[in-house]
């Protein structure tokens, strides 16, 4: 909704994507980690990650989760950062937004000026993973309890989303947000 009103999103899934790219350093850290230490296979035959397979072996194993986040994560901040540092050379007075669904769980937390929460309750944070991504009961709760506490998340935000209503409540809270991020960035408070 925040790209609909004309913000510019720097989007930390892509990022995650890119630094994984056939060719890039990050492949074959994960591919050699993953084989050598969970002897699990997370390569496609094309040689493309095999996003499933990993999902298989981090969502039930919490060291295997830390480790590729130890190789991944260090990487896609450098590139939110550049990408953001050239945005904001050609826009100086807009606020740039960084997506980043970790964003409570590590460091990138500190390179943000604020913080904005997209909450719903546990129960349909599940229900919506399960349609989404196509998860088991299972997969969808190992993923919600690999993350803090939607709670904890909600005391350190700085504005929240509350998303369970109607898309109109929601599209509301959003436009009030992005007029203040505005605002702010026009008194070059930074946002």
């Amino acid at each position: 909704m925040f790209r609909q009103l004309g913000a510019y999103v720097v989007d930390a899934d892509l990022w995650a994507r890119k630094v994984v790219e056939p060719g890039r350093p990050a492949l074959k850290e994960i591919a050699d980690l993953f084989a050598t230490r969970y002897e699990a296979s997370v390569l496609n035959p094309d040689g493309t990650l095999h996003r499933a397979a990993v999902g298989a072996v981090v969502f039930h194993n919490e060291e295997a989760r830390q480790a590729l986040n130890a190789l991944t994560h260090p990487r896609i901040r450098e590139g939110m950062k550049s990408e953001t540092e050239q945005f904001f050379a050609e826009h100086p007075n807009e606020p740039i937004l960084w997506d980043v669904p970790l964003l409570f769980e590590g460091e990138t937390r500190k390179l943000v000026d604020l913080t904005i929460l997209v909450y719903v309750n546990a129960d349909l944070q599940r229900i919506r993973l399960m349609a989404r991504d196509g998860l088991s009961l299972d997969e969808a709760n190992a993923r919600i309890q690999s993350q803090m506490a939607i709670e904890a998340k909600r005391n350190l935000a700085d504005y929240i989303v509350d998303n369970t209503g109607s898309l109109e409540q929601t599209k509301e809270q959003v436009e009030r947000i992005w007029q203040i991020l505005r605002d702010r960035a026009k008194e070059g408070a930074g946002g």
